[in-house]
């Protein structure tokens, strides 16, 4: 059965441990993390080991620090394919049917860098980093999805 840590062992041992500490058993000691250690002449304080608040300063700061539970739930539907599609590339479609620079088979007359991508540049590109795209399939597995 596990104890809590300033419980474990017998008296006898708690008292052998504060009057003769074992150095590979250190004494639990509730109090806080000591902020340096212990030598011969005394007492020597490390600042590093100071614990340190960083509290950001919000003057000026128009939102409330918390969130009302009557605040109405926000749904939002899975972001799919076809909202990306429009997202990147609706607008460009819109404004070349616009301006008439589309060929009779719907191709840009001058396609932007994204559009003179070939598949194969394309996929390198989506899996470099910072693309935001992590997958848990192998590369091996990854090829034959989109290559074959």
């Amino acid at each position: 059965r596990k104890f809590i840590i300033p419980f474990r062992g017998s008296e006898i041992f708690k008292n052998r441990q504060k009057n003769n500490p074992d150095p590979a058993i250190p004494l639990y000691k509730g109090n806080p993390k000591e902020t340096g250690y212990k030598t011969k002449e005394g007492y020597v304080t490390v600042p590093e080991m100071i614990p340190e608040l960083v509290v950001p300063d919000l003057t000026g700061f128009k939102l409330k620090p918390y969130v009302s539970y009557r605040a109405p739930d926000v749904v939002q539907s899975e972001f799919t394919a076809q909202d990306l599609f429009n997202a990147v590339y609706s607008k460009k479609i819109v404004e070349d049917f616009n301006t008439g620079k589309l060929k009779s088979d719907g191709e840009a007359v001058d396609p932007s860098e994204a559009e003179k991508l070939t598949p194969e540049v394309a996929w390198i590109k989506a899996r470099q980093t910072g693309s935001d795209i992590f997958s848990e399939r192998s590369k091996r597995e990854e090829e034959e999805l989109y290559f074959s």
